[in-house]
């Protein structure tokens, strides 16, 4: 049964009253959080907890079990009770490593998101790091000192460092507890030589990103997560310790080694549902603390959910870190920010008029639509010839905070199909939303191709089933003889995915 725990913590910030839900669907453990706004304060009402390892699942072609997937959808269907209470835009449910890995994953999300009533963001890994930092960050408060954290998840291992709020490097490894007990210690047996194979696993896997970080330096070090706290928990028992040091893993490892089986484990504080992922974990934060140098650790309880609950009052309070991170590339690809306004007000505009008969009502069709036409120049940085298809390549390949990869691939594929040709291979994996989105913003890139300051006369649009038709002032169209061939030439490419635009004057 999942494990309830109610708090009394106070994290200050700015609100209306409501309630907000988080649910990390992690490769270890699946994690709920409830928050109520109050006061302008926010606290945390109650944390959910429980431990499914979804990782456990994965096959040698990366296949969740149906005992993983069974065993997951009953721990969700025991959470959304919890949910149902909670209004649609308050909630974020968000897969992380094993749901990036695993091939069948779709229709494990299809029957969750069944189950919750909620859409499921499956994020990266640099997005989980980014979240995780900003959920540490406001549990530590706002230290002017620079900061190491790390998070041992069940497939993944976090690294970041920041100073304040403000993640300066991001790196997401393919090593987590689950993952690495399932490698080294899957048959129960605990050895010296397992132990010190698994180490070297994890070193290899830190090879890469060791000297970078160590040269960047920090002054903290802070843990987050199952992991790192069930290490907390033991040493503190065993200890009397108030960090994580080199001298606590080593008698750790040394208890460990002692016990020969997972089974024989007894270590004070230990959780007994923790016990067969404990030493791959061990190994992990052991090889971290050799590698990075660390001296002590110390260890957070905020992490992922709780960075999730600030990223979503963020999106709720105009503060949404996915329009600072569209406004950072427009700067860094030198995309015309005038033009791009004006490509999105008429995009927005016609979104407006046929939303209901396309039914475009969501609030994340304005968000893609408008996104994608400040980013629609976006590939005019690598060349003018095609500047679509390397613009679609660049978002959809770009590290985009805040983003799932569901809405940066959505993007992508609006910024690739704005102009040219169409064909069904550009669009197989576009759902008629997305698909009407595309003809909006074509329509729109379209007006604003000669690129005047002089506003565009308003544009009547309407829609009926698979027609659009939009009425241009005549005095408006016998001046611009050129995009009034460019809609004709529009009429035949929207042909081949059944959209017939019909052109009139008023």
């Amino acid at each position: 049964m999942a494990l309830s725990e109610t708090t009394g913590q106070i994290l200050p910030f700015t609100s209306n009253n409501t309630q907000l839900g988080a649910l990390d669907l992690g490769s270890n453990s699946f994690h709920l959080l409830i928050a109520q706004q109050s006061q302008g304060r926010v606290q945390i009402l109650d944390k959910y907890k429980e431990m499914v390892r979804l990782a456990e699942g994965l096959n040698s072609n990366n296949r969740l079990s149906k005992a993983s997937i069974d065993r997951a959808l009953t721990c969700l269907e025991r959470l959304a009770q919890r949910l149902r209470t909670l209004e649609p835009d308050s909630v974020r449910v968000v897969g992380t490593n094993t749901l990036r890995k695993a091939t069948n994953s779709k229709a494990f999300i299809e029957q969750a998101e069944k189950i919750l009533g909620r859409k499921i963001e499956v994020i990266s890994g640099r997005e989980e790091a980014r979240l995780i930092y900003l959920g540490v960050c406001h549990d530590l408060g706002g230290e002017e000192t620079s900061r190491l954290v790390v998070d041992i998840g069940g497939g993944s291992t976090e690294l970041i460092l920041g100073r304040k709020s403000t993640p300066e490097a991001l790196e997401s490894l393919y090593m987590g507890c689950v993952s690495m007990s399932r490698t080294h210690f899957k048959d129960g047996k605990l050895t010296k030589s397992r132990m010190q194979a698994a180490i070297n696993d994890a070193l290899l896997e830190l090879e890469p990103v060791t000297a970078p970080f160590l040269s960047a330096g920090w002054e903290n070090t802070v843990g987050a997560s199952g992991t790192v706290n069930a290490v907390m928990d033991v040493l503190r028992e065993m200890d009397g310790a108030a960090h994580i040091t080199p001298k606590g893993l080593s008698h750790l490892r040394n208890a460990l080694i002692a016990a020969k089986t997972v089974d024989g484990i007894d270590l004070p504080g230990l959780a007994p549902e923790r016990k067969p992922v404990f030493a791959g974990g061990v190994a992990i934060l052991s090889a971290l603390f050799q590698a990075l140098k660390i001296k002590e650790m110390a260890a957070a309880q905020s992490a992922l959910r709780e960075g999730l609950i600030y990223d979503l009052l963020g999106r709720q309070q105009q503060d949404d870190t996915r329009n600072h991170t569209v406004a950072s590339l427009m700067l860094r690809y030198g995309i015309d920010e005038a033009h791009a306004r004006q490509v999105r007000e008429t995009a927005i505009s016609l979104l407006s008029q046929v939303a209901m008969d396309w039914q475009l009502t969501e609030p994340q069709h304005k968000h893609l639509i408008g996104w994608a036409a400040d980013l629609h120049e976006i590939g005019m940085d690598v060349s003018h010839a095609g500047f679509h298809k390397h613009g679609g390549y660049l978002v959809e390949n770009l590290d985009m905070p805040g983003f799932s990869r569901a809405e940066q691939a959505q993007l992508a594929l609006l910024v690739r199909a704005h102009r040219r040709k169409l064909s069904p291979e550009i669009l197989a994996d576009a759902n008629e939303a997305l698909q009407c989105l595309i003809v909006l913003l074509r329509i729109s890139a379209l007006l604003h191709r000669n690129r005047s300051r002089e506003s565009l006369p308003h544009v009547n649009a309407t829609a009926s089933g698979e027609t659009l038709t939009l009425s241009l002032p005549t005095s408006w169209r016998d001046d611009h003889p050129l995009t009034a061939v460019d809609l004709e030439n529009e009429r035949e490419y929207l042909e081949p995915i059944g959209i017939d635009l019909v052109i009139t004057s008023h």
